[in-house]
């Protein structure tokens, strides 16, 4: 509450002064750039009433509100302006100055314009809800893409495969080398434009590069799988022991159980490996095989020039029209090729969204019928694309019938001799090397996008086992606990029988009854009654006649009764009892129930009678253990003042 009161106090008497000056300050100026629009509009007279009113503000802020805030550039700018103002009216214009009422009120300005909201708010704005869709959908779009990329990788692969044996019966057969060495002492055209290709795209370097990271990524990838499976058998272990020692205590899911689907993917990502490792080594004995000629085909002309051997000149065949018939069929086939490169990226550039397709599915039958929805629509989508590469490959087929048979007829009209079979030798090993060349720079980038692809996913796979492995560690955590707890609640032996001497002892002396005082604060004491009123004393008349006046005291007699044990509850004050004089009946205490528990308090002083004003009171009581003076000696049977309760 204080903490309030003071928030409000610092709010009325520091806050609020600070917005009344911001209020006129900002009022001033207002009416000052309000003045400067007059002057502009030739209205002299306003100029000066407004520049008077934003003076009169200023005026108010220093002179109420000086300490928070200071106006004095403010003001001396409106007195110049005014002063400036006064001179040329009154001097040129002498135009009438109205009241600040009659002034026209400074109208709201428009510092942001409203324009309506035109989606997408951005170019590079995207619908994070555009994609979401049900869970039957989500699973039959993923069995659709995996049989899309089935279905490309099936159509590409095949155009690969089928260039790569035209390339390989090409290089068998020399060509198109062949047709152009006819000089026998120069470097064929296609293999010089293969050279500088290959040193283009890096040369023997990239390939060693490549080979040489192969094995690192590789390394990477199975100690991530390594470590992710041996987080499962180090729970499982744990799992396995605790459940010996407990026996059927320990009820929770075996983690042999549980882990089976995790163990199943690892044996996959294992087995992925396995294969990538002998891929890897295929294309390195590929390399081995024709590091030489790539080296070769690495060199300058001159040195490629020198270490191709020469051969006598068959200048007579180059007009023949077996030569002319196996350069179309070659170009043909060159053709063809080009096709396919962009067949294969036309196929690759096909996308459809079957999200729409399996949604109305859904909605209609209330299931998805995946396989043939998705099995239609890839024949749509794919077939005119497979009836292209079938083609494609008949027509490789023909051609490459035709050059074998046009290049057996070159052959016998060449003629024969061991240099120059010498010489056709290393140009087909040099066609083969940049053929191999590309086809293994080719496979090794790819086989580091796969590494680097399936790192990603085993770093998934890596994060699910051990999320799972931490779960199971909390979940024994607390099962150990309550193993713990109820170990401990239970006997540590059976019970047995307890011998009868020891449940019923012999009975012994029976202790004295002790006098318990029971709390108040404990135990709540019933409020006790007034006490009954005492019988009237006896007295004797004759004792009372013949009583001395002015006795002296005298000791206690001898016949005195000895002194009487306190109980051992608590009683009231130990008042004296005697008979009184003729005509004298003794008075109780009247009763008063807020002071009656003063009673019980032990070393309670003697509160003595009070008599009424203008009675007389009784004689004060003698010491202790004398009778009273002129009463006889009271019977030692006499009972206290207050009856035992």
């Amino acid at each position: 509450m204080c903490s309030v009161i003071k928030c409000v106090y610092f709010y009325f008497q520091e806050v609020l002064p600070v917005l009344a000056a911001k209020h006129c300050i900002m009022q001033a100026n207002a009416e000052l750039h309000q003045s400067v629009l007059a002057k502009q509009k030739k209205r002299f007279g306003e100029e000066i009433a407004r520049l008077q009113h934003a003076a009169e503000l200023v005026k108010t802020v220093a002179s109420r509100y000086d300490e928070y805030v200071s106006v004095k550039d403010l003001s001396d700018k409106i007195n110049r302006a005014l002063t400036a103002a006064k001179k040329d009216n009154d001097f040129i214009y002498h135009d009438r100055v109205p009241e600040v009422k009659d002034l026209e009120h400074i109208g709201k300005a428009a510092l942001v314009k409203a324009t309506t909201i035109t989606p997408p708010l951005s170019q590079k704005f995207t619908d994070l809800f555009e994609k979401m869709v049900p869970m039957a959908v989500q699973q039959s779009m993923s069995i659709y893409n995996q049989r899309k990329a089935e279905t490309v990788n099936r159509l590409v692969g095949s155009m690969r495969e089928a260039t790569n044996l035209c390339n390989g019966v090409l290089a068998s057969l020399n060509l198109p080398a062949a047709l152009e060495d006819l000089s026998g002492d120069s470097i064929p055209q296609s293999i010089a434009e293969k050279a500088r290709s290959i040193v283009q795209q890096g040369g023997l370097q990239s390939i060693e590069q490549l080979i040489k990271d192969l094995p690192e990524l590789l390394t990477r990838n199975r100690e991530i799988l390594d470590e992710s499976l041996k987080m499962l058998d180090d729970e499982e272990t744990t799992d396995n022991e605790l459940r010996t020692k407990f026996n059927q205590r320990w009820n929770r899911t075996p983690s042999g159980d549980l882990y089976k689907p995790l163990r199943a993917e690892g044996a996959n990502f294992r087995n992925i490996l396995d294969k990538a490792v002998q891929a890897d080594q295929v294309v390195r004995d590929r390399y081995s095989a024709h590091c030489d000629m790539i080296t070769l085909l690495c060199k300058p002309e001159d040195e490629l020039n020198a270490a191709i051997p020469s051969a006598n000149p068959t200048k007579t065949l180059q007009g023949s029209e077996v030569v002319n018939v196996l350069r179309s069929q070659l170009a043909q086939l060159d053709e063809m090729k080009k096709e396919r490169e962009t067949l294969e990226g036309e196929i690759k550039s096909v996308t459809f969204d079957m999200s729409t397709a399996f949604l109305t599915a859904l909605a209609q039958d209330g299931a998805i019928n995946e396989e043939q929805l998705s099995l239609s629509q890839l024949d749509q989508l794919y077939g005119s694309y497979n009836q292209r590469v079938q083609a494609t490959l008949r027509t490789q087929e023909e051609l490459l019938g035709q050059v074998q048979t046009s290049h057996q007829e070159f052959s016998s009209l060449k003629q024969s001799n061991t240099e120059a079979n010498q010489r056709e030798e290393v140009l087909k090993k040099l066609a083969s090397a940049h053929d191999s060349y590309v086809e293994i720079s080719s496979n090794l980038r790819e086989g580091t996008k796969f590494y680097n692809d399936l790192t990603e996913i085993l770093l998934k796979f890596q994060n699910k086992c051990s999320d799972i492995v931490f779960a199971r560690k909390t979940e024994r955590d607390e099962l150990l606990k309550e193993l713990q707890q109820s170990i401990a609640r239970e006997p540590s032996a059976p019970s047995f029988n307890v011998p009868a001497y020891q449940s019923n002892p012999a009975a012994g002396p029976t202790p004295a009854p002790r006098t318990v005082f029971v709390s108040t604060q404990q135990q709540p004491v019933a409020k006790p009654q007034p006490p009954a009123r005492p019988p009237p004393p006896s007295f004797n008349p004759q004792a009372a006649a013949t009583t001395p006046t002015n006795t002296p005291p005298t000791g206690p007699p001898a016949n005195n009764p000895p002194p009487v044990v306190p109980p051992n509850q608590a009683q009231g004050p130990p008042y004296p009892t005697y008979q009184g004089y003729p005509g004298y009946f003794q008075m109780p205490m009247g009763y008063n129930p807020y002071a009656y528990g003063q009673y019980n308090m032990p070393n309670m002083p003697y509160m003595p009678y009070q008599a009424t004003p203008g009675q007389g009171g009784y004689p004060g009581a003698p010491p202790a253990g004398q009778p009273y003076p002129g009463y006889p000696q009271q019977p030692p049977q006499q009972q206290p003042y207050y009856p035992q309760q």
